[in-house]
């Protein structure tokens, strides 16, 4: 399936700023899956500096700096991605999710160092017993690994309420688990903070979703805006992808974006200004299937 994306970010500000730096994580990986044939980022006020790298994990970053007065600062990315569809893996053919678990216990087979550094907690995300005894419910004595997220995965959407003004950014998790409702972002942090506390290695994904939605089908949650997934990390497998937000394994409808430990590593936006005062953001994303 090929897709077009525009994807437009818009910040007004009450007061001038007189110099903003930012990095912008916008550009769609090139996977063995996901191919990108195209991508054009446009700027405006014409930034000073720019310079596009690799980060750590893989991800293709923008920094840029604007230094001259402005009030509006607009980023506009166009990528033009093909997704081939992934054949679904079968769950009950993974190994059972303890043995995985031991896996990851010191010392680490070298093959193993990669998925390993998802284990542990990360800027937004902590470990805990609580998270553990949610997840906990989903893996019974020697259950499949992927049978298990499966289940979790099912389970929070079911459990939590899609409530786009529920939380935030800097909403805590503990907090997304007493109110049971956020968005696509709080449910994949639960889920991975939910799995790295059974020992298992969970990483946050985000990207898009198709816009249209299928023939007789529901628009999917997500679409028209970025959206967040997670993956686990099963031996034999490699990383496979679910979905909390919509109860279901991505297969050609989600472009991916970036990955990282949680959204700290993968905002599509962020930055530091001088000036500005306060500001109004508005995000559009439109994803258009192509011939």
């Amino acid at each position: 399936m090929n897709y077009r994306i525009l994807h437009s970010t818009l910040y007004d500000y009450s007061e001038p700023v007189a110099v903003s730096h930012h990095a912008a994580r916008v550009e769609p990986r090139l996977l063995p899956t996901q191919q990108r044939e195209a991508f054009d980022l446009r700027i405006a006020p014409t930034p000073a500096l720019r310079k596009t790298r690799t980060d750590y994990f893989g991800n293709r970053v923008c920094f840029f700096s604007i230094q001259e007065i402005h009030q509006r600062l607009e980023i506009v990315a166009e990528s033009l991605v093909r997704v081939a569809r992934v054949t679904p893996s079968v769950p009950s053919l993974s190994p059972p999710w303890e043995k995985v678990a031991t896996l990851f216990h010191d010392p680490v087979s070298p093959e193993l160092v990669e998925p390993y550094q998802f284990c542990f907690g990360s800027p937004l995300l902590d470990n805990s017993p609580e998270l553990a005894d949610y997840a906990r419910a989903s893996f019974p004595k020697d259950t499949s690994l992927l049978v298990g997220v499966l289940d979790l995965n099912r389970r929070i959407f079911r459990d939590f309420q899609y409530d786009p003004v529920a939380t935030t950014v800097a909403t805590p998790l503990e907090e997304v688990l007493a109110q049971r409702r956020g968005v696509c972002q709080d449910f994949a942090h639960l889920a991975i903070a939910s799995l790295r506390s059974l020992g298992l290695a969970a990483r946050y994904v985000s990207g898009y979703l198709r816009t249209r939605p299928p023939e007789g089908k529901d628009q999917l949650v997500g679409a028209d805006a970025s959206h967040a997934w997670f993956a686990v990390f099963c031996p034999g497998f490699g990383w496979v992808d679910f979905d909390p937000t919509n109860n279901r394994m991505p297969a050609d409808e989600h472009i991916t974006v970036a990955y990282g430990r949680d959204y700290s590593d993968v905002s599509p936006v962020s930055g530091v200004i001088l000036g500005g005062g306060s500001h109004s953001l508005k995000v559009a994303v439109r994803v258009t299937p192509v011939a």
